[in-house]
């Protein structure tokens, strides 16, 4: 159940009942004659069987306006399958985990493992430019960047065997910040070219990228090779966000690290679960990128992304897709990132939605559906807009 009383599941005489449907049931799961057979109801088959309650940390109501805004958009673009993950800030508590395609657990029979499957925990992908931030904000923390530095970046720079492309037209000199602002390629071989791989690791794993989340399902750990197994290229590709891969709650809680002044809180799915902190960034560091994300939103796009009076953090991403070990010209996933509202956030949220068959960009797809998702969320909590204005230079 929910910390509202709201019942997702129970038992009677008649057997397992699921009283709202379709809320959640990636998530929730389903069981058969023998007992639980997928999520909740699997991994934690013990306690429910001896009638214990459980209690999630979900927002009913975020939960289903989530879902819902992630099915209208993925119906939009004829998509194959996307998440959502919400995130509360300083507790790291999940409140939406939303997925499609889904399914109703009270009919399960006659639908397909493809339509169980919790992508947001389970699913795996190159999630493209939205790592360039992870990447500067571990280059910040490091200072070996700052973020007026200024770089010669054209728009196309051959580099360690190969030539680098950039896709929005920019100035052929930018400043990190501005590297981000334009979600430069080039600038990013610029970032690390002569950083230390073992640097850039260690930063991605205190993240979360490639490590486990420690919740009552079972989750992915993501893909992130050994430092001793990169190439300049590797790196290079690797901080803006291909040649690894995470899960979009690893996504959300990378980002939700920003959010919180660099304190990395690990995502929390029962009431009970205790609060685990680390420190990843200093605090005046994560500030900066707040700063600095906002600013990809204000300058970039804000009318995809931001609701008029309501400044929100973030930043978009579009990655190919390998198929059969090759990246695909026409499979991408669409991803955003980001936290709101930007001066005092409260909720992080990661999103991606695979295969879309037009408007596949993040700016087109991604970014438009955190606009509804957080549209939804503050109309839920009554928060008024903000009355104070964010610096316009955005420069620290």
């Amino acid at each position: 159940m929910l910390a509202d009383g709201t019942v997702l599941a129970l038992s009677t005489v008649e057997g397992r009942q699921y009283p709202h449907g379709q809320l959640a049931a990636n998530l929730i799961g389903f069981t058969g004659n023998e007992g639980g057979l997928e999520g909740l109801e699997r991994a934690l088959e013990p306690e429910l069987k001896k009638g214990m309650p459980l209690t999630l940390t979900l927002d009913g109501g975020v939960q289903a306006s989530t879902e819902r805004a992630l099915g209208e958009a993925i119906n939009k673009v004829d998509a194959e399958s996307g998440s959502v993950v919400v995130l509360e800030r300083t507790t790291g508590r999940l409140v939406a985990v939303a997925n499609w395609p889904t399914f109703d657990p009270q009919r399960w029979s006659g639908t397909t493992s493809a339509q169980w499957r919790n992508r947001a925990i389970a699913d795996e992908y190159e999630p493209g430019s939205v790592v360039k931030a992870l990447t500067v904000a571990a280059l910040l923390e490091e200072n070996l960047t700052a973020p007026r530095m200024v770089y010669d970046v054209p728009m196309r720079r051959p580099y360690a065997g190969t030539v680098i492309n950039d896709i929005v037209p920019h100035p052929g000199t930018l400043r990190t910040w501005e590297i981000l602002r334009y979600s430069s390629n080039v600038g990013m071989t610029r970032l690390v070219e002569e950083v230390n791989p073992a640097t850039l690791h260690g930063a991605f794993q205190a993240f979360g990228l490639g490590q486990p989340v420690p919740l009552a399902v079972p989750t992915a750990d993501g893909q992130l090779a050994a430092p001793e197994r990169w190439t300049p290229l590797t790196q290079a590709t690797m901080s803006f966000g291909q040649g690894l891969s995470m899960t979009t709650l690893q996504l959300a809680a990378a980002f939700n690290t920003i959010a919180n002044d660099g304190v990395y809180i690990a995502p929390r799915l029962l009431i009970t679960d205790p609060i685990r902190t680390r420190p990843v960034l200093r605090p005046e560091v994560a500030r900066t990128m707040q700063r600095l994300l906002h600013a990809v939103i204000d300058e970039g796009i804000q009318t995809q992304a931001e609701m008029p009076g309501y400044h929100v953090a973030g930043k978009t991403g579009t990655a190919q897709v390998a198929v059969e070990g090759r990246y695909s010209n026409e499979v991408f996933s669409s991803t955003f990132a980001g936290f709101f509202p930007a001066d005092q956030p409260f909720y992080t949220i990661a999103i991606m939605v695979r295969g879309a068959k037009r408007d596949y960009q993040g700016s087109q797809l991604a970014a438009p559906l955190f606009k509804e998702i957080t549209s939804d969320i503050l109309s839920m909590n009554a928060v008024v807009p903000s009355t104070q204005l964010l610096a316009t230079t955005h420069e620290p």
